[in-house]
């Protein structure tokens, strides 16, 4: 039971399905109703990356590249893992690496 001071839900009506939207139901919004997209929480950068600083980050970012493989066949070598498997497993994850890292055009 409900104290007097507590505001009470509505009763659910028996005849309204699932399909059906209730009678005072405001309308779905329209596609011009909508709002614009949102604004990016961080603006975007003023100026383009230089071409020098470019080469030097993406250089960088090959050395870590070489550091993950580097650190996957360590790990594997202790397990004792066939070479072969070690050297198949660094080579398939340098390139797929090297390759996100090559084609992103933030860097």
């Amino acid at each position: 039971m409900s104290q007097p001071g507590e505001p009470q839900d509505p009763p659910q009506s028996a005849s309204t399905s699932v399909d059906e939207a209730a009678p005072d139901a405001p309308d779905p919004p329209q596609a011009g109703d909508l709002d614009a997209p949102a604004v990016p929480f961080i603006g975007r950068r003023g100026h383009r990356r230089r071409g020098v600083e470019s080469i030097f980050i993406r250089f960088v970012a090959t050395g870590g590249v070489i550091g993950i493989g580097v650190a996957a066949a360590a790990i594997m070598g202790t397990q004792d893992v066939a070479a072969w498997i070690i050297g198949l497993v660094v080579s398939v994850l340098s390139v797929v690496l090297a390759a996100i890292l090559w084609s992103s055009r933030t860097l």
